[in-house]
């Protein structure tokens, strides 16, 4: 065998390879799931005069939910609130941090907030909890379980106590989740958070919490954010999300664990734009087969912070959508509920179909004199982004990729204006067209759609033909 052939054959061999992984890869993406987000750059093979822009969320009429209206509520700053529906206990379950000792801008004017803050040399932050059965009405419970002052009627959950009895200054940014994946009862809720070093803790009840542990392994993180976890269904693994900093000043840092105990040295995985918008915490979560961070962005010129929307398919690569354009927007008046700061809660609630995005807000700046507030945003069912037209008087195309049909409806999840319309086609998989389907001229959710012919293809393209609308998902 002559060189020629020898180099032709190792060519041949590595083209077959890839694309087997490249079909491998297309396959355990669909057989994990049915539905599918269009922000998903993974399944989008082209894109014609087509931009992906945030959702539009609904502010509550009813906020803000709940005040600092306790003594030991001095200061919410960023709230660093965490909110589940359990199941179980078919209750809203929150666990926040507010600054127990601390200075108040309670009745403050605007004048006043205008002056420098000053921060008390004994400032400490602890962890409270409240519960709610709809969402919107909150109470605070007397827990009885640490002392403030003298007494224990309170919904303090945790105070960070050293082993000589006096209180830190922490557990700093909680970030505390109902781990269903854990075996292990009395590790059921567990905790990220900072006090000396990066700590972690168990509760079996979210309540009654074990004494904390610094993480093992090799994490050296800034930590005065708000450290959150989760379990990644996709990597059997724990990870952490928290902060440090770097060349952009701020910058969000990730870890991982098998155990929640044993924790791999940090890595940043996603910077500020420049050195004026700082990513300062960013809650995580898993939905519609991607991880999606809730980033809030620290405006350094302005002192604001404002929350946007990042994704990610593995929690490593993290991308904007819309960098510098806000999912949950501040207000533009001055020391309203939430002109200074949003702070996104971790976790999203789904339910009712829609999605319930809890925040911490600040009716001052970051820095500042300010009050804080537990507030709730809406979005409509599968509404964190979508395509839209880009030249508004042209019609926009989205072609998928090759997808594995199995035969059951194909559902779509779309915003249509006025007088806009969505036109859906089959492609196989070489992109030649199978069927159509009358067009659609309505807002639709997870809808089933009817096509012209029977597809008999086992795998299939989608190619969506768009004007005055907006599309976010599909079911296949």
């Amino acid at each position: 065998m002559n060189k020629i052939s020898i180099i032709t054959l190792i060519i041949v061999f590595f083209t077959y390879t890839i694309l087997q992984r490249s079909q491998a890869q297309t396959v355990t993406l669909q057989s994990e799931q049915k539905r599918f987000l269009l922000l998903d750059s993974r399944i989008v093979e082209s894109s014609q005069n087509a931009k992906l822009v945030v959702g539009k969320v609904e502010k509550s009429s009813a906020n803000p939910l709940f005040l600092e209206d306790k003594p030991w509520e001095k200061r919410f700053d960023n709230l660093y609130g965490n909110v589940i529906y359990d199941q179980e206990d078919e209750l809203y379950k929150c666990w926040y941090s507010p600054f127990i000792i601390d200075n108040s801008a309670k009745g403050m004017s605007l004048k006043e907030r205008e002056k420098e803050y000053n921060t008390p040399d004994d400032r400490e932050m602890a962890v409270c909890y409240a519960t709610s059965k709809d969402g919107i009405h909150w109470v605070k419970p007397n827990l009885g379980l640490v002392d403030f002052e003298g007494n224990k009627n309170n919904n303090i959950v945790w105070r960070g106590k050293g082993q000589d009895g006096d209180y830190w200054a922490g557990p700093h940014g909680a970030g505390i989740f109902k781990d269903m994946h854990e075996k292990d009862p009395n590790r059921r809720y567990k905790a990220l958070f900072k006090l000396e070093e990066l700590s972690i803790g168990f509760s079996k009840d979210g309540l009654h919490w074990d004494e904390y542990q610094p993480c093992e392994g090799d994490v050296d993180v800034a930590g005065d954010t708000h450290n959150n976890a989760l379990w990644a269904p996709t990597l059997n693994k724990y990870i952490g999300i928290t902060r440090t900093r770097g060349k952009m000043g701020r910058e969000v840092a990730r870890i991982e664990s098998n155990d929640f105990i044993n924790w791999t040295k940090e890595e940043v995985v996603l910077e500020g734009l420049d050195k004026n918008l700082q990513p300062y915490a960013m809650p995580v979560f898993y939905y519609g087969g991607v991880y999606l961070g809730l980033v809030a962005v620290h405006n350094q010129k302005t002192d604001r912070v404002h929350t946007e929307l990042t994704w990610s398919p593995d929690t490593k690569e993290w991308n904007r959508i819309s960098p510098g354009t806000p999912l949950i927007p501040n207000s533009d008046k001055k020391l309203d509920y939430d002109y200074g700061c949003v702070y996104a809660c971790a976790y999203p609630v789904f339910k009712d179909n829609e999605i319930q995005l809890f925040y911490g807000g600040s009716d001052w700046l970051h820095f500042g004199w300010r009050n804080g507030t537990m507030n709730l945003a809406t979005l409509r069912e599968d509404g964190f982004a979508g395509y839209v037209p880009e030249n508004e008087n042209q019609e926009g195309i989205i072609t998928t990729k090759s997808l594995k049909f199995n035969g059951q409806d194909i559902k779509l999840t779309a915003d249509v204006e006025k007088g806009g319309t969505i036109k859906v086609t089959v492609l196989n998989s070489e992109g030649i067209e199978i069927t159509s389907l009358e067009t659609i001229s309505k807002t639709i959710t997870n809808r089933s759609i009817k096509f012209k012919a029977k597809i008999t293809e086992e795998n299939i393209k989608l190619k969506f033909e768009f004007n005055k609308a907006k599309l976010y998902s599909f079911e296949i």
